[in-house]
């Protein structure tokens, strides 16, 4: 199945950059290029693609409004791009359905694979970026963006659950977080499963925001504390 995409991004020589990387693949296609929000809302409800990538600051429309437009009334994935690895906006991203993060200088090989996982349903969350742009924001803020969602939520999950969380909060991969608390990689899916049914999460990126929004994680807070 080919893997449809729309690129929205001010910058027109970064978007045909990665137009062109993924259109070089056998499995993606890049249906639309936009350089504004308002755009990229217009061309994801034309042509129904499967991933949007986004950069965060835009004119007409920043990436964030068009992010939320786009989750709230399509089945179409987002992933945010931006040139900073701080971007205060990071945290107002993921609160409206974004499903990954990329820097702008992201390489070739890691552009294609973070697409075809999105694609697949599955959110980015790497360590060196979701994970360090979410404590930095809410380190800066002080919470003040956060809803503060009641610890007791977490009270249905299971201890080894709660730790699960945690592991997620900090940007752990399913293998770092199966050596982590020394059990297989089977058994770790099966708990994020757990967590996300038991807390009506979408993915772990939302998992994320609970962790810091429950007080599991303090905002700002070394990632292996």
């Amino acid at each position: 199945m080919t893997i449809r995409v729309v690129v929205a991004d001010d910058q027109e020589l970064v978007r045909s950059g990665f137009s062109m990387i993924l259109d070089a693949q056998e499995d993606i296609e890049v249906v639309a290029e936009v350089g504004d929000g308002a755009a990229a809302i217009a061309a994801v409800d034309r042509l129904a693609p499967d991933v949007a990538l986004l950069d965060i600051r835009m004119p007409v429309l920043d990436g964030i409004e068009a992010c939320r437009a786009i989750s709230a009334g399509s089945a179409c994935r987002t992933v945010m791009l931006t040139t900073f690895d701080s971007d205060e906006y990071v945290y107002e991203a993921l609160h409206a359905g974004a499903s990954g993060f990329l820097l702008k200088d992201v390489r070739r090989d890691d552009l294609v694979h973070a697409v075809r996982v999105v694609a697949a349903g599955e959110s980015l969350l790497a360590p060196s970026v979701a994970r360090r742009l979410i404590e930095e924001y809410t380190a800066v803020t002080g919470g003040s963006a956060r809803s503060e969602l009641p610890a007791d939520r977490l009270e249905v999950l299971t201890a080894r659950e709660r730790e699960t969380l945690l592991h997620l909060g900090r940007g752990l991969s399913n293998a770092e977080i199966a050596a982590a608390l020394v059990v297989s990689e089977h058994t770790v899916k099966s708990h994020v499963g757990n967590v996300l049914a038991k807390l009506g999460l979408r993915d772990r990126i939302q998992a994320v925001i609970c962790a810091y929004e429950t007080g599991l994680i303090a905002a700002g807070a070394p990632s292996g504390e």
